[in-house]
């Protein structure tokens, strides 16, 4: 377990480097997590980041994939609800959701390696 500092204020991590207390999370918090996984936040990003804290309030979990991409589709429609939308604006090694929910301040979804 680490701590993550931003703006002088210290936020405890889990073993994995997603943040522990759920309640902390806040804007700066989850642009220094973008920025740790070399990420600028535009306004299509924190749609997706929003829409996956609505998920996680509505449902009590962070979705895998499928189950996000059909929220996202039925939310934000068909365009936006391909995994390669989501893989383009969340590159990186794994899945997207892994980082969107890292970014949002939601545990890592239970089926992402």
């Amino acid at each position: 377990m680490s701590d993550l500092l931003v703006n002088g204020v210290s936020y405890p991590l889990d073993a994995e480097g997603y943040l522990e207390n759920l309640t902390q999370w806040n804007v700066e918090l989850a642009e220094a997590f973008s920025k740790s996984i070399d990420l600028e936040l535009t306004e299509a990003h924190w749609e997706l980041i929003d829409l996956m804290r609505q998920f996680y309030q509505e449902f009590d979990l962070s979705p895998a994939m499928r189950p996000f991409i059909k929220y996202t589709t039925l939310h934000l429609g068909p365009e936006k609800g391909k995994s390669i939308y989501l893989m383009q604006l969340f590159p990186g090694e794994g899945s997207p959701v892994k980082r969107i929910a890292l970014i949002a301040g939601l545990p890592k979804p239970d089926n992402c390696l």
